[in-house]
């Protein structure tokens, strides 16, 4: 093959291709480039034994259609790529108690899992006295909205 004037063995066309896939792979890490480069590197190998173009063309595109399509979901559910909650997420559904009361339209204070937050109810007129068992019903920003653990 000839680029620029310049005659390049297939088998490097191929090496580079997988390079740069898995180059993009590592940048995006979405399970997708993977494939192309792993169709890359059988197309590589048939190239080394002087099959022809088109049929390594052939090859490099089922190869990497049928491992996207037949594995890619299997890899995707074995890693759980951001499906754990972690930090403040976490927090979501924990039960704590009431420190300092939730009155209406203002912050209290509530102590989940060892830790004290500024917490208000899920409803602005709400007041939650202090003592009362709760639920964490979401995070937004530095505040944990709230409800009392007997309303769910």
């Amino acid at each position: 093959m000839t680029i620029f004037g310049i005659t390049v063995s297939m088998a490097v066309v191929w090496l580079v291709l997988a390079v740069i896939f898995l180059i993009i792979e590592g940048i995006t890490v979405g399970l997708a480039t993977i494939w192309f480069a792993a169709g890359a590197f059988v197309a590589l190998l048939l190239s080394l034994f002087d099959v022809p173009v088109m049929v390594q063309a052939a090859v490099f595109l089922i190869v990497s259609l049928v491992l996207l399509f037949s594995t890619r979901k299997i890899f995707v559910e074995k890693l759980k790529a951001g499906s754990e909650k972690t930090n403040v997420d976490a927090l979501i559904g924990r039960e704590g108690m009431v420190t300092a009361g939730i009155a209406p339209f203002a912050p209290g204070q509530v102590k989940v899992g060892g830790q004290i937050w500024t917490a208000v109810g899920p409803d602005p007129e709400l007041s939650i006295s202090e003592g009362t068992l709760i639920q964490v019903q979401a995070v937004e920003g530095v505040k944990l909205v709230v409800a009392p653990k007997d309303c769910r």
